[in-house]
């Protein structure tokens, strides 16, 4: 093998190992309680907020390690403000559903397919309704000083009063992302931290929904919003965790025996 073809090889290499695909690939299933106390807890990746210039608004969260299963999801919301979630999952109920049903009009099970076609591009498919999402990331000098920030930052500090709201306007400067939610209530009113300790701008992609062109990317004016909680206004990835309060202490305990001997079988 010539000296320019190991060249390339390694550089391919590299910025595969660099990129966003190897970092969430290491996420491994684990289901565990959440290590704050009174709180239900996430940890993965997903397209944290997508504002389309068509004014649909889509999401995805992938969650491999949480208190109950592992599950993904889809979210989407038309230009009339209607929101819908579509869950790869054992139940509605241990996903995102949970914390943010109320604020939705519809709800269902699908298939939902995630494929990275390159370090940094994402090709996300559900096979009923048929959704087909592509995204490319990208990672200036400012996003990676940030992200290796908020990687180092302690979960305890996210807790303390006025952390949350500091960083907030950090994070708009550096991903322009408008006025976003990081502590608050969750539409099923369940007091939520979310920590976003990566985040990714995402710079080019296209959406359809059973044949149907949503647009796309775009930097919406305005913060989108699901019942009160603001998801960016500019799309972007996010590596990170979430802490859900925990409402009823024994719904909470019956629901993770249930899932257990679901899931044992």
């Amino acid at each position: 093998m010539s000296s320019t073809n190991s060249e390339e090889n390694h550089r391919q290499a590299s910025t595969w190992e660099d990129g966003v695909a190897a970092k969430v690939q290491q996420l491994r299933p684990m289901i565990q309680p959440s290590p704050i106390s009174g709180y239900e807890h996430v940890r993965g990746f997903g397209i944290y907020g997508l504002p389309l210039d068509t004014g649909h608004v889509l999401a995805l969260r992938v969650f491999p390690e949480n208190d109950f299963a592992p599950y993904k999801t889809i979210w989407h919301r038309t230009p009339d403000g209607t929101w819908s979630i579509y869950v790869d999952g054992p139940r509605h109920d241990t996903a995102c559903p949970r914390y943010y049903g109320a604020a939705t009009d519809h709800v269902e099970s699908s298939n939902i397919t995630l494929t990275w076609v390159g370090p940094m591009e994402l090709r996300v498919e559900m096979d009923d309704p048929d959704f087909v999402l592509t995204v490319k990331l990208e990672a200036a000098w400012p996003t990676r000083i940030m992200n290796i920030i908020g990687a180092r930052i302690p979960v305890f500090l996210w807790r303390v009063p006025g952390v949350a709201q500091t960083l907030a306007p950090i994070a708009d400067r550096v991903f322009d992302v408008g006025d976003v939610t990081f502590v608050g209530s969750a539409p099923n009113g369940h007091r939520t931290i979310l920590m976003p300790r990566q985040m990714y701008p995402i710079v080019a992609g296209s959406a359809t929904l059973n044949g149907e062109d949503l647009g796309m990317p775009v930097r919406s004016e305005t913060n989108p919003t699901i019942g009160n909680v603001a998801l960016p206004a500019q799309p972007v990835l996010a590596i990170g965790e979430a802490y859900f309060e925990i409402l009823d202490q024994e719904e909470y305990d019956r629901v993770r025996s249930e899932l257990a001997r679901q899931l044992s079988t």
